[in-house]
């Protein structure tokens, strides 16, 4: 018994606030929020309850964290690509559009788990409400700076986040050649301009970075 309470302090000193960090995100897009204990992450890492408060005061402080680290994977991405100069509008969107198939810069599962935990906690709920304000801005910005008028931009910057963020609701499974075979019309549908070969071109490269094997059909 003293070996693997030895054993158990050993572990406890290896793992990280990070470790932590991931396995309560992990358990919020699998199993929900209820299930993010520290009891229960302490038994799967296998270490003592007492070593969560070397990282975190508390378990708001770790929902905090949860929720800044979404901020930073699932909102700064989509902000910096809306931001980032393009020659014109197509090219613009296209850049964001590397976050709807690109998984290391937005993750669809945990952007759900989040909606549902703001269900059920006014303080998420807020987070959430801001960060989607963020976003939405950011993609008006976008269309503003290529002569986009006002109320255009802003609807258009709606109708771009919210077809998304709907698409990843529904948990719709597509093939990515097919899904995204329709990139260039959605490109289209969006912005009100249709894409050349050259910018197609440049889209579906894009996609192959991530799925190398991507034809469209």
């Amino acid at each position: 018994m003293a070996g693997a309470g030895v054993e158990t302090g050993a572990r406890a000193q290896t793992l990280t606030r990070s470790d932590w960090l991931a396995l309560a995100l992990e358990t919020l897009v699998a199993e929900g929020i209820d299930r993010v204990k520290i009891q229960v992450m302490a038994k799967r890492l296998g270490v003592a309850r007492s070593s969560f408060y070397w990282h975190f005061e508390s378990t708001e402080a770790l929902h905090r964290a949860m929720l800044d680290e979404w901020l930073q994977k699932n909102t700064g991405p989509i902000m910096e690509r809306a931001m980032r100069p393009a020659p014109d509008i197509v090219r613009a969107l296209s850049s964001v559009f590397e976050c709807w198939f690109d998984g290391q810069l937005f993750d669809p599962k945990l952007d759900i788990a989040v909606r549902l935990w703001a269900r059920r906690s006014e303080v998420v709920h807020a987070v959430v409400e801001q960060a989607d304000a963020m976003r939405v801005e950011a993609l008006t910005k976008m269309f503003l700076r290529y002569g986009t008028p006002p109320t255009e931009a802003t609807v258009r910057a709606r109708v771009v986040y919210f077809t998304q963020i709907g698409h990843d609701t529904l948990e719709t499974v597509e093939a990515p050649n097919i899904r995204f075979s329709y990139s260039a019309e959605y490109i289209h549908a969006f912005t009100g301009h249709r894409p050349d070969e050259r910018q197609i071109a440049e889209l579906h490269a894009k996609i192959r970075q991530v799925y190398p094997d991507f034809q469209p059909v």
